[in-house]
């Protein structure tokens, strides 16, 4: 039976959790970019679908560092050559299918279909990136969590990871939302080429970085 002084680190961990949540979230990459695009295209709904597809990702490779899963952080290492270049591979394409979309109207009511697609997109690209395993490791051995046995901790601070990851997504499609209403569609057109140049660059990238 817990007492105050677990509750009290549990709490600890969860906020530790969300802190590591944003800091691992908050960046320019290929899925912000997509949240940006989607939210303008398609509106904030399905900006925070492709956000959860990306805290899922951060969910799963937070869960096997924090609970020690070794079995599997070494096979995806072992095999995070091929994970690599499968998500390069998907950013080339989302690249070039942002590139050619034709923007909607932001005034025009806008249909909530596909969003299991998206959220597999996100879900999936997020994953492609086992490099990520090392991050969580080495911030959970910063904040003592290493030292700690308690299967319960783990389950905070991955909680708290999700959380805080996920908040970041929230905030974001919330201030895009507010734009939104002020682009028209030759300015939504320049932002699908902005956003498929620039997911396609994060494809070269990843594929360079296997060479």
């Amino acid at each position: 039976m817990y007492g105050f002084w677990d509750n009290y680190m549990f709490l600890i961990f969860f906020f530790k959790g969300i802190l590591i949540g944003l800091a691992m979230t908050i960046s320019i990459g290929p899925i912000t970019v997509m949240c940006i695009r989607e939210t303008l295209a398609e509106g904030q709904l399905r900006g925070l679908i492709i956000g959860l597809g990306a805290s899922t990702g951060d969910l799963f490779y937070s869960s096997v560092a924090a609970f020690g899963l070794t079995v599997i952080s070494n096979l995806l290492i072992l095999e995070q050559f091929w994970i690599r270049l499968i998500g390069g591979i998907i950013l080339f394409f989302l690249g070039y299918k942002t590139f050619r979309a034709q923007p909607k109207d932001p005034n025009v009511q806008v249909q909530s279909n596909g969003l299991f697609k998206s959220y597999i997109t996100s879900t999936v690209i997020a994953l492609t990136n086992p490099i990520t395993i090392f991050a969580f490791l080495a911030l959970f051995s910063t904040i003592g969590l290493a030292n700690e046995k308690n299967h319960i901790y783990a389950l905070s601070i991955v909680s708290g990871v999700f959380t805080g990851s996920f908040l970041w997504f929230v905030v974001l499609t919330a201030a895009i939302r507010f734009f939104r209403a002020k682009f028209d569609l030759p300015k939504l057109r320049l932002a699908n080429k902005i956003a498929g140049i620039l997911i396609f660059i994060a494809g070269v990238i990843a594929i360079v970085s296997l060479l």
